[in-house]
C-alpha cells in the first residue's frame, strides 16, 4: 500500500509538473510549498475515492509528507550543487 502512496504523489507532481512549465516559465521557489499542497490534495483525494486509504485524515498525512519530503530532497540536492 505504501508504494501506492508513492506512485500516485509522482503521477500528479509530473502531470502537475508538465502544466505548469507549461503555463508559466519560472514559478518563484516561494510558491513551491503552495505547488506540493496542491499535489498532496489532489493525491489524498484520489487515494480516498479509489479506496486505496479509507481513511481521509491519514491519507492526507501521508501524501503531505511525500510531497513536501520530495520537495525537502530536491531543495537539498540544488543546495549541494550550488556549494560545489
Amino acid at each position: 500500500m505504501d508504494v501506492t502512496y508513492v506512485l500516485i504523489v509522482a503521477i500528479v507532481t509530473y502531470i502537475l509538473g508538465i502544466f505548469t512549465k507549461l503555463k508559466w516559465d519560472r514559478v518563484p521557489n516561494k510558491y513551491i510549498p503552495v505547488q506540493n499542497l496542491i499535489i498532496a490534495v489532489i493525491s489524498t483525494l484520489i487515494c480516498f475515492f479509489t479506496k486505496i486509504e479509507p481513511n481521509f485524515i491519514q491519507a492526507f498525512i501521508l501524501c503531505l509528507m511525500a510531497t513536501m519530503g520530495a520537495g525537502g530532497i530536491a531543495d537539498l540536492m540544488n543546495i549541494m550543487k550550488n556549494s560545489e
